[in-house]
């Protein structure tokens, strides 16, 4: 199987060209791809299709094989890719997900992509649709997760996110608190959580837990739920840098259309060739 691994801020996957390559068992093939010791090491697979909705399919499995809905670091990458690969002359085009169609515009430079800007869609704070069990939408809600108190913000880009607020994310034990908050009985799907803190009202940091994939150096689609969640809390302007551990993504809420626009970078790391046995 031939592939190309690419990251956006860190955030990790590797890609398979689904017009020329199959592959029989996905769930499986991004358990094998993604082992960072035995495998090629990635934050997850996933495999650029046709789609008869729109220019290009992405298909999402995270690295425990489960299968997601959306990824914006990822899909700035699928951008990224059939542009300079080959596969489309346009730049602007739309990847159907299962998060819904989506659609971003790129910025070319000497032949290559260097920033997408994708068009996220609306933000859905309704519980049931996150989902999250509770009534009505899920703004500042206290949740009791292992033993403590939290206030989350409850926001769906197509996929789950809990947004929480605290003061500090460097002393965060992120890697017990974070499978915590993904297996909670509340979240019936499972949840992303992203732990912000508030630097000013044009600038947020973020730390992230990705249900299927652990702490990601980036979450884009996280990044977007972060944001809408600072500005529905009246804590920041409806344009913001959001700042991640692997770089940082601008994202604008547009209040006329309702809609939310991230733009950030994506590059490619290396192309190879691997067996799935």
């Amino acid at each position: 199987m031939r592939f190309t691994k690419m990251q956006g801020l860190g955030n990790d996957y590797v890609y398979v060209n689904c017009m020329e390559e199959k592959v029989e068992n996905p769930s499986e093939a991004a358990k094998r791809v993604s082992d960072r010791h035995f495998g090629i090491g990635s934050d997850g697979l996933i495999l650029i299709c046709p789609s008869e909705k729109a220019d290009f399919e992405m298909a999402m499995y995270n690295a425990d094989g489960s299968r997601s809905e959306m990824c914006g670091n990822g899909i700035r990458c699928v951008a990224k890719y059939v542009y300079d690969y080959g596969l489309t002359d346009k730049t602007s085009i739309s990847v159907e997900t299962l998060g819904g169609i989506k659609y971003l515009d790129l910025t070319v430079e000497d032949g290559k992509v260097s920033l997408v800007r994708v068009d996220m869609g609306r933000p859905e704070f309704r519980a049931d649709q996150i989902p999250i069990i509770c009534e009505a939408e899920v703004i500042d809600e206290p949740i009791v997760v292992d033993g403590m108190e939290y206030r989350i913000t409850g926001v769906s880009m197509g996929n789950p996110h809990a947004v929480v607020f605290l003061e500090d994310l460097e002393g965060l034990d992120i890697e017990k608190i974070g499978p915590k908050f993904e297996n909670h009985e509340r979240f019936p799907k499972r949840i992303n959580t992203e732990f912000v803190r508030v630097i000013d009202r044009g600038m947020i940091e973020m730390r992230v837990w990705e249900r299927g994939s652990g702490e990601t150096l980036a979450c884009g689609t996280g990044a977007c739920a972060a944001a809408a969640a600072s500005i529905l809390n009246g804590l920041a302007e409806r344009r913001v840098t959001v700042k991640l551990r692997g770089g940082s993504l601008t994202v604008e809420w547009d209040e006329e259309s309702g809609k939310i626009y991230m733009t950030g970078p994506a590059e490619v790391v290396f192309d190879g060739e691997t067996k799935l046995i």
